[in-house]
């Protein structure tokens, strides 16, 4: 069965107007209407754009670490190798967008502000560039891997009551993961496409 947008939010000028009462529909254009206005303040440009990208990050990140909750299941986020694959697909993301917004002046900013500091910059930048993949990765998998194993280690202990405590702490965890790991992303892609150079 198709739902069509007209099913979901009727013709195009009731669309316009606010239901009288909270619906689910309102509840929805509050969240989306938030995460624009955090990004835009984020980015400080384009953040409209980004925000699918962003958003599906945060999502995919944090669905993997709420699954590290459950008992007998290991997240993917424990895993090094997935850690570091989001890692790099940031990379790719904020240098791909770098470059479409720049053309080929984007490698400037790895140069320096002036010419005659370009060999001492450029190793620097390059190594500062090649390291935030690998930083975002490890830090995202070692606090998972070590907020789970806290997590068991209580539960092994002291079966009823106490990992209670430690469940509403590791969802914290999980949802502070997932939105530093954005955070973190944005300020490079806001970095990478920003035309203040």
């Amino acid at each position: 069965m198709c739902v069509t947008a007209k099913a979901v939010a009727g013709t195009p000028e009731e669309a316009l107007i606010p239901a009288p009462t909270i619906s689910l529909r309102n509840l929805f254009e509050v969240v989306v209407e938030s995460l624009t206005n955090f990004v835009d303040s984020v980015m400080g440009h384009d953040g409209q754009i980004y925000l699918p990208v962003v958003a599906s990050m945060f999502i995919y990140i944090f669905i993997n670490n709420v699954f590290g909750l459950f008992p007998g299941f290991s997240p993917a986020t424990d895993n090094l190798n997935t850690t570091l694959s989001i890692g790099v697909f940031s990379f790719v993301l904020y240098n791909v967008e770098g470059v479409r917004a720049h053309g080929i002046a984007y490698v400037k900013h790895f140069l320096g502000p002036l010419i005659w500091l370009a060999p001492l910059m450029l190793p620097i930048e390059l190594i500062s560039q090649l390291v935030r993949p690998l930083s975002l990765g490890l830090r995202l998998f070692g606090n998972m891997t070590g907020d789970h194993t806290v997590l068991s280690i209580f539960l092994n202990l002291v079966p009823l009551g106490v990992p209670i405590i430690f469940y509403g702490l590791g969802l914290f965890v999980c949802f502070v993961q997932a939105f530093v790991f954005s955070l973190l992303s944005m300020v490079y892609l806001s970095m990478a496409t920003a035309h203040d150079h």
